[in-house]
């Protein structure tokens, strides 16, 4: 009897129902959809890190920008050197989970964040919309939001007279796992 009341008190101690806990991921995923005239096309990366804190509702996330691919060799040159990937080489975000959310609801949940977007050496205030599914030690996100490249002092590429469209559409989905803190 006591080892039954020793492991349900360890499992209700490190549920992740508890607040204290935080989640991390290093190999979620982020795309980027972009369009000019007549042609749309993907960036895609499997390295995108992240932290999501429960205890004190922090999200903080990055991306290397070099390990976007567009399945293009030029085109992913041209966007490395458009997001002048040498000097600022990652996307960030930090910020905090301001809608409720409670863990030990298995049902999707809506997640919006407000904080600090970093890229290309410039940041901009935003709120970012998603969805977070908790199981177990999991939390599963995804989320989405429109990048406005002027907002960045980003200067979309061009060929001959086609520029590629200001507004670049980012989703983010990651798999994150309760952090062992011991």
């Amino acid at each position: 009897m006591k080892k039954f009341v020793r492991t349900i008190l360890l499992v209700l101690l490190f549920s992740p129902a508890s607040f204290s806990q935080s989640f991390f991921t290093d190999s979620g995923t982020a795309v980027f959809h972009s369009k000019v005239p007549l042609h749309t096309f993907s960036g895609t990366s499997e390295n995108l890190t992240g932290l999501i804190n429960l205890e004190d509702n922090t999200v903080d996330f990055y991306l290397d920008l070099a390990t976007l691919d567009t399945g293009n060799g030029k085109r992913d040159k041209d966007m490395r050197l458009t997001l002048d990937v040498e000097n600022h080489p990652f996307g960030e975000f930090y910020g905090k989970l301001v809608s409720e959310f409670d863990p030990t609801n298995t049902a999707p949940q809506t997640a919006i964040v407000e904080g600090v977007f970093k890229i290309h050496g410039n940041q901009q205030d935003v709120r970012i919309e998603g969805q977070l599914i908790p199981d177990g030690n999991q939390l599963t996100l995804q989320a989405g939001w429109i990048l406005r490249l002027e907002d960045y002092d980003i200067v979309p590429p061009s060929l001959l007279f086609v520029k590629v469209d200001q507004e670049q559409e980012i989703e983010i989905n990651a798999v994150l796992t309760l952090r062992d803190e011991s």
